[in-house]
């Protein structure tokens, strides 16, 4: 098991928040014509796109919104015209960041993006600069007062789960992409409730940030989040309780 991590969970946090907000539709339908478009629109037959209506339907995507999506991502209805970039950059303090996109402007978001770095004390950075210092996983999170550290590893590693993770209020599981898909059912076939699944990008290490390189970073990512383009933000600082007294 991983040790501590207060970021995490701080994201996680964030997240949940983010599921409340309208805007949160946009996004969870651009996931779902990025899945139809990558791998068709069966869902029996892509487990992407299974994993894209499943988040859409966690925060009340309607239905024929969530069609409409599928739709737009197989070529049935305008609209699936989106790229999906892997933006990565540098904020306060040298913390690293990876800022996931997806858009129709890619001349118009990466602006926006560098304006968003530049103005909170961060830098874009040249591809390959930042990524080798994350890693694609599938990430399942659970409720600390539901579940124990060692029901969760008595399901999860024997289905092939990588690494359970301490976070403050949650239990993270991590797995190989590959993986993920039955890891997730493993737990679904236990009875055993989570709050998210998805897939992200884990940072190998975290690195340790004073609370006022902290809060700057914060801002860099909250400024970040809030552009209609962007998926999902991670970095690898680890942040002390203090910086968050009033999250």
């Amino acid at each position: 098991m991983s040790g501590h991590s207060k970021w995490a969970n701080i994201q996680h946090r964030k997240g949940r928040q983010d599921a409340k907000k309208a805007k949160f539709f946009t996004k969870a339908a651009k996931d779902i014509i990025l899945a139809a478009k990558a791998g068709g629109g069966n869902p029996e037959d892509n487990a992407g796109l299974r994993l894209a209506i499943q988040k859409a339907k966690a925060v009340n995507l309607p239905k024929d919104r969530i069609d409409n999506a599928i739709k737009k991502g197989t070529g049935e209805l305008a609209g699936g015209d989106i790229l999906e970039i892997l933006y990565e950059g540098y904020g306060p303090g040298g913390v690293a960041m990876l800022v996931d996109v997806a858009t129709d402007n890619k001349n118009r978001v990466v602006a926006e993006i560098r304006h968003a770095f530049s103005k909170h004390g961060g830098n874009l950075a040249e591809n390959g600069s930042v990524s080798y210092l994350f890693a694609k996983k599938g990430v399942i999170t659970f409720d600390k007062t539901k579940y124990t550290e060692d029901q969760l590893m008595e399901v999860g590693l024997e289905a092939g789960a990588e690494d359970i993770v301490d976070d403050d209020d949650t239990f993270t599981v991590h797995t190989e992409p590959g993986d993920f898909m039955t890891v997730q059912q493993a737990f679904t076939d236990a009875g055993m409730e989570f709050e998210s699944a998805e897939f992200g990008q884990v940072a190998a290490t975290l690195v340790p940030v004073d609370v006022a390189t902290a809060k700057k970073v914060m801002n860099l990512f909250d400024a970040l989040e809030d552009n209609d383009d962007v998926q999902k933000v991670y970095l690898n600082a680890d942040f002390p309780d203090e910086a968050f007294e009033d999250e």
